[in-house]
């Protein structure tokens, strides 16, 4: 009595034409990725190094008069955790950082705290960053925004009419210049983000998208070597093994 082969189902899922459809869209998914990787590195190489140079800090002001000597004790403005002692423009004032962590300045001729104005924002921005532009606009903004997000607290962004459209920023709290951007710097910010795929602050490479495109390309190589390896047939290689038939 013969016995009869009974064939076994054969699961869709261990079909090369499986992986392949899945091997189609994911490398088209990805793909799209390594073009934005391409050309936007492409784009920061090419622009202008001093232009975007603008995430940098701006230098000391460089004040050439000597300290008046009428100056009040630093004492006198009570206690304090930390003090220092410089120019804000032209004017002599101490840095204080009191005991709970907050920063106040105070006119070092008068011993009366200072605040920092539009205006005085605007001046500080124009020495600090050597602008000759008019300034378009003054804003005072709670919070750091894209383009000052290394820097926190409140702060000035100071606006000027110059052909990069640049905008200052001055710490709100000490009078400090934070940082200064312009229209090339916000187009490499901008091709930044698309390269680093950090969408929300465009300041990290460890993210959990970049690292899901990192397995999905280690995945891509592994099936597309399986696929290349499935496409070969055995006939294929017997010049290799010397066995070609003669005709």
């Amino acid at each position: 009595m013969k016995m009869q082969h009974v064939a076994r189902p054969v699961r869709f899922w261990t079909q090369p034409i499986f992986w392949r459809r899945i091997h189609k869209w994911v490398g088209l998914i990805l793909g799209l990725q390594f073009v934005l990787w391409t050309v936007s590195g492409a784009v920061m190489a090419l622009l202008d190094k001093d232009k975007v140079g603008g995430h940098s800090a701006a230098a000391p002001i460089e004040v050439s008069a000597p300290w008046p000597s009428n100056l009040v004790p630093a004492k006198s403005i009570g206690p304090v955790r930390e003090i220092s002692m410089r120019w804000l423009l032209d004017r002599p004032i101490y840095e204080a950082v009191r005991g709970g962590g907050d920063t106040a300045i105070i006119d070092a001729r008068t011993g009366r705290a200072l605040s920092i104005s539009g205006p005085m924002a605007g001046d500080i921005a124009r020495k600090a960053f050597h602008h000759d532009a008019p300034i378009v606009s003054t804003e005072w903004m709670a919070k750091s925004n894209l383009e000052a997000r290394d820097h926190a607290g409140p702060m000035w962004r100071v606006n000027f009419a110059d052909a990069e459209n640049s905008s200052s920023y001055v710490s709100a709290v000490t009078g400090r210049p934070l940082v200064n951007r312009g229209d090339t710097w916000r187009t490499w910010d901008f091709v930044w983000m698309l390269h680093n795929m950090d969408y929300v602050n465009r300041s990290s490479f460890n993210h959990p998208l970049i690292i899901f495109v990192a397995f999905g390309t280690l995945w891509l190589a592994f099936t597309g070597f399986y696929l290349l390896f499935k496409s070969f047939r055995r006939r294929e290689f017997r010049w290799l093994l010397g066995r070609e038939k003669q005709g």
